[in-house]
């Protein structure tokens, strides 16, 4: 019997297999849980890695900046699970100029962009659930400790940072409803998303040396772990908290 026998979880933000969300959604089913997918764009891709699963999913699309496809979500997911216990948003985009150590030439355009899909949808994506979510139950979303300034991050950084704030006034407000919302900020990982930053290398070659755990760039089970923790019934009281898997860089001073 796993922690998540009986749950249903949607995940969001599977595009390949060396991607955090699919580590997740693999656990996830492994530990008892039903789960449906949503993907955008490349759709068909989605598709093939969901067969990659143990039990391939339902995929079902979404655009986070499309509110048809956010008000119409509750019902095309309760066709296939009826219910959700857990989401995870593992959601994120900044356009390159926003990327790269560009931080002060960046249009308000791209910014917009950036903050709309990596920071507005993880309210939105809760919003969208939240009438399958009848029980009560579990939010966690992907984050990257924005505490700092990091090379190259830019404006995903102050995305990020608004991530964060965004998981506190939502565990504040859906709480009465019996839902935690937390964040698993996440060491570095050769994940497609990670791959389109420009300079990502910085992060490859300084991280592992940092951190007093060591660090596999190669590995998303512990984060994936951590993000099943949360989802499970294992945390009933922890909600608004981040929680951090980098191998203890966060803790460290420079």
């Amino acid at each position: 019997m796993g922690i998540l026998d009986g749950k249903r979880i949607l995940v969001s933000g599977v595009l390949t297999d060396s991607s955090i969300a699919f580590s997740v959604a693999k656990l996830a089913q492994q530990e008892g849980a039903q789960i449906v997918l949503t993907g955008f764009g490349r759709l068909s891709l989605v598709e093939r890695v969901a067969q990659r699963l143990p039990e391939p999913p339902p995929v079902i699309e979404l655009d986070v900046q499309n509110t048809d496809h956010l008000d119409t979500l509750a019902d095309r997911v309760g066709e296939h699970l009826g219910g959700l216990d857990g989401v995870l948003h593992s959601i994120g985009f900044a356009p390159q100029t926003a990327l790269g150590g560009n931080f002060l030439n960046t249009t308000w355009d791209d910014v917009a962009t950036a903050v709309h899909v990596s920071t507005f949808s993880f309210k939105s994506l809760a919003v969208a659930c939240l009438p399958l979510m009848k029980d009560g139950g579990s939010v966690v979303g992907l984050d990257f400790d924005a505490t700092k300034a990091w090379p190259v991050y830019d404006w995903m950084g102050v995305a990020k940072a608004g991530l964060e704030s965004c998981s506190r006034y939502l565990a504040r407000d859906l709480g009465k409803h019996g839902i935690r919302v937390n964040l698993v900020a996440a060491g570095p990982l050769r994940t497609l998303a990670a791959r389109s930053i420009p300079g990502f290398a910085e992060f490859e070659d300084t991280w592992p040396a940092k951190a007093p755990m060591g660090w596999n760039l190669a590995d998303p089970l512990p984060t994936a772990k951590a993000c099943v923790a949360l989802l499970s019934d294992w945390f009933p009281a922890t909600t608004g908290e981040i929680v951090h898997v980098d191998g203890g860089v966060h803790a460290m001073g420079g």
